[in-house]
């Protein structure tokens, strides 16, 4: 039988969730690398033992961890941690160093601040390839290793892009937190910055465009501009790569050419703010989102966790709320905090800042927590396993 395997990244460790398909009984195994920031752990589609996890802290920097056997035991390829908390490099391994001229961003205030590396926000192995995965940091780059997280390259076409000296931080940093690869079109990348926008690379990363027509960002000086657009998470049915879902700051999006261009889709939502999206495993036009109330008011509306489904790709929506908290609840989802498994049934997963990770085994039709009281969870990604 099937198993399922939950990977969740907290603010004090890593935590491995396990379960038969049945998806009823779960073992609990962790806190791996306790204490620390697990911003994103995810395991490779070649070979499901293979984890890479980004390991943070603000005093001791960033390190890249492993694992070949399903997270029973980790390394760090290369050694060393990626920087001092100065941002000054250490070692020739495990390290991001951005490439070429420095170059600047904007800031809050609309001066000029130099690149600096921070932290590794999401990692995304390749499709093909156990030793080849991404990584997108903050400041905003991407990156890549194809030695394991041995040793990283930036591609740094994104960063010397036009339009990089007027990308801005979100609230959340500058970062680079989605990473999309499309399995019919191997040179195609797709990522999303906050607050920059989402950008395409049809070549393999050496060149890139916005794909930002149609969002409207009623917060910046031109709400149609180019760049500048704070997007939460993009996700994508492998079956059909050209249709993009988003979760923006403000408004639910839909875009069926790629990026080209973006419709709203938010229709009956109580609120189109939230961080995560994701689609069904089965079913390209099902998706997911979880609304808060608002951009200073990070919880859900009336108190009630309730994630919202679309069967129809977006404008119609329902409530899904049965098992969860429908009372003097208060937590977020964030954005990297949701996932889905392949069973059928396909299962939903998400974690909340209140350490509690639900699952439905009935696409989203019934949820139980199948952890509580963890850190907050910043990170849920799921491997179905043969």
């Amino acid at each position: 039988m099937s198993g399922i395997r939950v990977l969740a990244g907290t603010r004090k460790g890593a935590f491995i969730l396990t379960s038969d398909g049945k998806r009823k009984n779960w073992k609990v195994d962790g806190p791996h690398f306790a204490g620390w920031e697990i911003y994103h752990m995810k395991g490779s589609p070649v070979d499901p033992d293979r984890i890479y996890a980004s390991q943070t802290s603000a005093w001791f920097g960033q390190i890249i961890q492993r694992s070949d056997d399903g997270g029973k035991s980790w390394n760090t390829p290369g050694g060393g941690p990626a920087t001092n908390p100065q941002g000054m490099s250490m070692g020739e391994s495990n390290k991001f160093v951005y490439d070429g001229v420095p170059g600047t961003h904007q800031w809050y205030d609309g001066t000029q601040h130099p690149w600096e590396f921070k932290r590794v926000w999401h990692l995304e192995p390749s499709l093909n390839d156990p030793n080849h995965v991404y990584a997108g940091v903050e400041d905003a780059a991407l990156f890549q290793s194809k030695d394991g997280g041995g040793t990283w390259q930036e591609l740094s076409g994104l960063r010397k892009h036009d339009t990089g000296p007027k990308w801005q931080p979100g609230a959340g940093g500058m970062c680079l937190h989605t990473i999309l690869l499309d399995q019919k079109n191997p040179g195609r990348i797709s990522v999303a910055i906050s607050a920059a926008g989402a950008f395409r690379s049809d070549d393999g990363g050496q060149t890139w465009k916005p794909i930002n027509r149609g969002l409207h960002s009623q917060y910046i000086p031109d709400p149609l501009a180019e760049v500048g657009h704070c997007v939460h998470r993009i996700a994508m049915h492998p079956s059909r790569p050209n249709t993009l879902f988003m979760q923006k700051h403000w408004d639910v999006m839909r875009s069926d050419d790629a990026g080209d261009s973006w419709r709203e889709v938010s229709g009956n939502l109580p609120s189109d703010f939230g961080f995560p999206i994701d689609v069904h495993a089965h079913e390209p036009e099902t998706i997911y989102v979880v609304p808060i109330k608002s951009d200073s008011e990070h919880f859900p509306p009336d108190g009630k966790l309730r994630v919202y489904r679309s069967r129809s790709g977006g404008n119609e929506w329902e409530q899904l709320t049965k098992g969860l908290p429908q009372r003097d609840c208060y937590v977020n989802v964030l954005r990297d905090a949701m996932s889905v498994d392949s069973l059928d049934p396909c299962g939903i997963y998400f974690g909340t800042t209140g350490g509690q990770v639900y699952a439905s085994a009935d696409g989203g039709d019934s949820w139980k927590p199948i952890v509580r009281d963890l850190p907050a969870v910043l990170s849920v990604e799921v491997q179905t396993l043969k």
